[in-house]
């Protein structure tokens, strides 16, 4: 019994000292408000549940953002006293690539209005802003041209009404050069904008378990 005290206590340690990452999800009110908000900067991830065609996910987005938060999370605790805190990624977001073609329903894709998600950020931020909480990166990468300046505008009422910073991360590129592809994959890709070439081998490096 000794023994197994003992080896539940290291793990105990081991766990309390080994990152300065944060999941809000898993922590108490005494953990996060103990949190120094001069050196949190709080992560959050996004991903629109967006058709990608028959072969890709309709989460394709947040596969990348997420991969993208927790690298950007283990950059930031590099410095001393740094704390990263990530919040459950938010899979909401405006314009689906369907629209394009005008096929405004269609499946795989379920997004909601710009209004929406810049009230939902503005709401989320408010809180955090009462909090205390000075530091906040939206990591939700997608092109679409409203889904982005619903973002800016939360981060814009963020910086008016708290004083901090609240900084959208728009555009995710994972680039590569045409060297990699010969001629005839090049003409088949086309100009990739969505759910060609290019993402489908950023989301297989990140879950090689969806290759098909």
């Amino acid at each position: 019994m000794k023994v197994l005290s003992s080896i539940v206590l290291l793990v105990l340690l081991a766990n309390c000292c080994k990152s300065q990452v944060y999941y809000v999800q898993d922590m108490t009110t005494v953990q996060i408000a103990a949190l120094d908000r001069e050196k949190t900067v709080v992560l959050l991830p996004g991903g629109i549940l967006e058709e990608h065609g028959p072969y890709l996910p309709s989460f394709c987005d947040g596969y990348v953002n997420q991969a993208l938060t927790l690298a950007i999370a283990n950059y930031i605790i590099k410095k001393p006293g740094w704390k990263a805190l990530i919040f459950p990624i938010i899979p909401l977001g405006n314009g689906g690539a369907n629209e394009i073609g005008r096929k405004y329903s269609f499946s795989g894709t379920y997004a909601v209005t710009q209004h929406t998600l810049r009230a939902i950020l503005m709401d989320l931020s408010a809180e955090l802003g009462d909090q205390g909480f000075k530091k906040i990166i939206v990591i939700h990468g997608h092109g679409a041209p409203n889904h982005n300046q619903a973002i800016d505008e939360a981060c814009e009422f963020f910086r008016d009404s708290y004083k901090g910073w609240m900084i959208n991360i728009i555009n995710i590129a994972f680039t590569y050069s045409d060297e990699f592809r010969n001629e005839s994959q090049q003409k088949e890709d086309g100009f990739t904008v969505h759910a060609g070439m290019q993402e489908q081998s950023v989301l297989y490096y990140l879950k090689p378990e969806l290759a098909t």
